[in-house]
């Protein structure tokens, strides 16, 4: 039978062993978690930014879209400026400082200019067509070195009038 003292003696020596590479491993895994940390955090932030930037970009477009679809009803409402504007920021609640610009222009079937008046395009028709840009400024979360603080989001859309 073996000493008990010998097998306590052995017992710290291994636990002293296992608690000297539980230590090193933690303080290996914390410098690795600094590191790291960092850059997964810079990585989330702008995987939100780049989402922010896409859902607001498509929100102007889509409120564009409302705006050219009022619009491009007939030849009243294609010259109702108030009215596509209205049906654009109805669309787009969700967004503050919003800019509309609604419009429209004629163009002649045959790819000549035309200014709308009945007297143009004599060899052709004219083709009435509503247009409606939008535009808000978009601030970034966090400052960004190289990159501006705001970007400017822009979305448009034209649409021939029913005739």
């Amino acid at each position: 039978m073996k000493n008990p003292t010998t097998i306590k003696s052995r017992f710290c020596t291994m636990a002293g062993k296992v608690l000297e590479t539980l230590k090193s491993d933690s303080a290996q895994a914390l410098v690795e978690l600094a590191f790291v940390l960092p850059v997964a955090s810079f990585l989330l932030v702008g995987t939100i930014e780049i989402g922010r930037l896409a859902n607001t970009s498509i929100v102007l477009n889509d409120a564009a879209r409302a705006g050219v679809q009022y619009g491009a009803q007939n030849r009243v409402t294609a010259s109702d400026n108030n009215g596509m504007s209205q049906a654009a920021e109805q669309d787009a609640t969700n967004i503050s400082a919003l800019t509309v610009t609604p419009s429209h222009f004629c163009a002649c079937s045959d790819g000549t200019s035309s200014t709308c008046e009945p007297t143009d395009c004599q060899n052709s028709r004219i083709l009435e067509y509503v247009k409606v840009d939008t535009q808000t400024q978009l601030n970034t979360l966090l400052p960004y070195p190289g990159l501006p603080r705001s970007f400017t989001v822009k979305g448009q859309e034209i649409m021939r009038v029913s005739q």
